[in-house]
């Protein structure tokens, strides 16, 4: 089967998420202004990702481009990424602000602790924003935006929209970051699609007889092999985890067995005997935590001047 014909069998089949009613309103409202081929990339990311655009979890923007004519953005709302978060079993909630210029703002990068106290009165210019994400079996997810890392986005597609409310896009900012780390929510944002480009167009699904297919289906299942025991799965990933954490160890310069265990003791707190995946998986995150210290560390030493005394 072709790679156009597998494109158009895709398409069809996340269709049916939507009612024919909602798919006209969509193309008429919320998507207005698409050609066929980007509604149907519109479609497809809505029904794949369980986002609703009825619910603003997901937006459809279209600009003209003198090179390229009609062009679609897709943006995921806020709301579309605390949903995704949300389906998560260890979910434990999240706190977001901007910080202002005159603020008392300090945090704690490693146990993703915060002091904030807002000066309302006085507060200032936005100056950053961060966010917390909570969850039940891994360290708090501490992300912190500065105005200078998002400057670029006042002058993107987007720009008007971060100029006029430069607030909640900050902030919207560092949720979005903190969950994707958090909680490994990647969800394809801001994708961009001309009327020209090759994805096949939405089209009313047709009719057709599916005993054969179902007979199809049936027999090709038969012929796959077992899937793998949930035990086996663990243990692949306890394995791989352990081969990160001992190259990460490495990268600390923490080379000794003795000390190994007084770093794991110090920063992964274990239920039992011995550290169930999901502890592994959150000291992997201290580490990179520790990795990035060390490096920021090292590069701030290369810069300091050499001492005149000397």
């Amino acid at each position: 089967m072709s790679n156009q014909a597998l494109q158009t069998m895709n398409t069809q089949s996340v269709v049916s998420s939507f009612s024919q009613t909602e798919l006209d309103t969509l193309k008429a409202t919320i998507a207005r202004g698409t050609t066929n081929e980007q509604f149907a990339l519109f479609v497809q990311t809505c029904a794949r990702s369980g986002l609703n655009p009825f619910l603003n979890q997901i937006h459809c923007i279209v600009y003209n481009s003198e090179k390229h004519g009609p062009q679609m953005s897709i943006q995921i709302a806020v709301e579309g990424i605390v949903a995704l978060a949300k389906r998560h079993p260890q979910y434990k909630g999240f706190v977001a602000a901007e910080i202002r210029k005159n603020d008392h703002f300090k945090a704690k990068m490693h146990s993703g602790e915060i002091e904030h106290e807002p000066d309302v009165m006085n507060p200032g210019e936005t100056i950053g924003a961060y966010c917390v994400a909570y969850r039940d079996d891994a360290p708090n997810m501490l992300v912190i935006v500065r105005r200078d890392q998002v400057e670029h986005l006042l002058k993107g597609r987007n720009s008007q929209m971060w100029k006029d409310y430069f607030d909640d896009m900050i902030v919207k900012h560092a949720i979005k970051r903190a969950f994707k780390r958090q909680f490994g929510i990647e969800v394809a944002e801001d994708e961009q699609i001309g009327a020209a480009d090759n994805i096949p167009a939405y089209e009313p699904p047709a009719r057709r007889d599916i005993t054969a297919e179902a007979n199809a289906a049936s027999a090709a299942e038969q012929l796959q092999p077992p899937p793998p025991k949930p035990e086996d799965e663990e243990a692949k990933k306890m394995a791989d985890a352990r081969k990160q954490m001992s190259a990460k160890f490495k990268q600390l310069g923490i080379t000794d067995t003795e000390k190994m265990s007084e770093y794991i003791a110090v920063n992964c707190k274990m239920k039992g005997d011995k550290p169930t995946l999901a502890e592994m998986l959150g000291l992997l995150k201290i580490m990179d935590m520790h990795i990035e210290e060390k490096k920021a560390a090292a590069g701030n030493d290369d810069n300091l001047p050499d001492d005149p005394l000397a």
